[in-house]
């Protein structure tokens, strides 16, 4: 079996539980005031770290040595996503998403970092179904985000 590429059934299985928790959040936070408001920060973090995730994984069919300092400073800056989520009262079920996705033990955007680094280089068709199922989970958070109450005077 090849290690480097997910089975479909896998990918299919993720997928699927990363799309009902979406709906069910989205479903269950209408007028719901034990989460946290709508913030336009935390939209905003996601929606860059997902851009400069993908962008990033597509290089990992080149050397991990290569693009180092660039997966150090979008680790960083996943921790500052997670730190500020974990800082939002109420915001229990963010933190929990963004520690899926940083966990380097699953097949989120941290195992894929961790992988990358432990082989050098990953093959292209790993990489794009991994890019796939990242992009789930950063869908995931914002979608989450984006389905929060918004306080007045939020856009």
């Amino acid at each position: 079996m090849d290690r480097q590429r997910l089975s479909s059934k896998e990918l299919q299985r993720t997928r699927c539980f990363l799309g009902l928790l979406v709906i069910i959040l989205t479903v269950g936070l209408g007028g719901c005031a034990t989460i946290s408001p709508y913030s336009a920060t935390a939209y905003e973090q996601a929606t860059s770290l997902k851009a400069e995730a993908l962008v990033l994984m597509g290089k990992a069919t080149e050397p991990y040595s290569q693009h180092q300092a660039q997966v150090e400073a979008l680790k960083l800056n996943l921790e500052k996503a997670y730190e500020y989520a974990k800082g939002r009262p109420k915001n229990e079920l963010s933190i929990r998403q963004w520690e899926i996705l940083k966990d380097p033990e699953r097949h989120s955007l941290g195992g894929f970092l961790k992988r990358w680094q432990q082989e050098s280089s990953l093959r292209p068709a790993f990489v794009q179904e991994a890019k796939e199922l990242v992009a789930d989970q950063f869908d995931a958070i914002i979608g989450l985000e984006s389905g929060k109450p918004k306080t007045a005077g939020t856009k």
